[in-house]
């Protein structure tokens, strides 16, 4: 092989390992950008959908960025990790100088083209990445406000999704995602304690702070909240009461999913939740065909 060749195969190499990196199984998260084009009515605009993947794309980009950073600074305790000792900074393959330069140039290509698509998603995308870099620096290790931050990163992406399209949902939806995220945070939190048990604090500062006794009693909270301000927005959503209908499926999507948490084997990563566990899978597609139909044929915007 000749040394163009081995160039070549090391750059490739080191994207590769970039792109582990900005882990694109979480990249499903991102999926919230789309709420303002499935609840708006703006599915049949062509322009609207191009956006939207946009804005999908560049969220992605912008996590992906996010996550780089957080593993330069955990670098030295990933390293003692068992699992995440293989991720590619962690392990040598991927320089955290190699992974700053990269990431820098992608993050500045991002926030360019969102400025040029939407100055106001441009703000948006912005918040969002400061906010998640500041959970990744320091704010993941203060108890409570950890979880307060994920949902705002979620309430961002659905702002941020409707930003780029400009148009405007409900404030109650906004409110369930909050309280969504929130309720994803805390079993997230609870699966982290039920697997890791004595050990979890060396796996996350804060976890000492929570116990199965508080989780279990803000639990409640964030559960009751989301499905009764979902159940707000159906009430009050277009001039037609039809997405009543898709209630069950959220009231199903959270019980089964409190039911993975509670059984030890899922809930630290909801993305993988969703992909691995076909009943909750089903639902949620159940749940997305049943919105998109009453939008599409039973609904009328104000």
């Amino acid at each position: 092989m000749n040394k163009e060749n081995r160039d070549f195969e090391v750059k490739k190499n080191k994207l590769i390992a970039l792109f582990i990196t900005m882990r694109p199984k979480q990249w499903i998260k991102n999926g919230f950008v789309f709420a303002g084009l499935i609840f708006s009515k703006s599915f049949f605009d062509i322009s609207a959908i191009l956006t939207a993947i946009y804005a999908f794309v560049l969220f992605s980009v912008v996590s992906g960025g996010a996550y780089v950073v957080n593993d330069i600074i955990d670098r030295e305790r990933d390293a003692i990790h068992p699992l995440k000792c293989k991720r590619p900074i962690a392990s040598g393959r991927l320089k955290p100088v190699e992974a700053l330069l990269y990431v820098t140039v992608l993050l500045m290509i991002a926030l360019y083209i969102s400025f040029k698509l939407n100055f106001k998603f441009f703000l948006i995308l912005t918040a969002y990445f400061l906010l998640v870099l500041s959970y990744s620096i320091i704010l993941k290790n203060i108890v409570i406000l950890d979880i307060i931050v994920i949902a705002l990163g979620f309430v961002l992406r659905t702002l941020g999704g409707t930003a780029a399209i400009n148009v405007q949902i409900s404030p109650w939806l906004i409110m369930c995602t909050t309280f969504l995220a929130l309720f994803l945070a805390l079993n997230k939190r609870k699966n982290e304690l039920i697997l890791l048990s004595e050990d979890a604090v060396n796996h996350r500062k804060n976890l000492e702070q929570y116990n199965h006794k508080l989780i279990d009693q803000m639990l409640p909270v964030a559960t009751s909240t989301t499905i009764m301000s979902y159940s707000l927005y159906t009430f009050t959503s277009g001039k037609s009461h039809y997405m009543m209908l898709t209630i069950p499926f959220v009231i199903y999507g959270i019980f089964r999913y409190q039911y993975l948490v509670h059984s030890g084997e899922e809930g630290g990563s909801p993305e993988t939740v969703f992909i691995k566990d076909k009943p909750l899978l089903f639902n949620v597609i159940l749940w997305i065909i049943s919105c998109i139909i009453i939008v599409a044929f039973f609904y009328q915007m104000e």
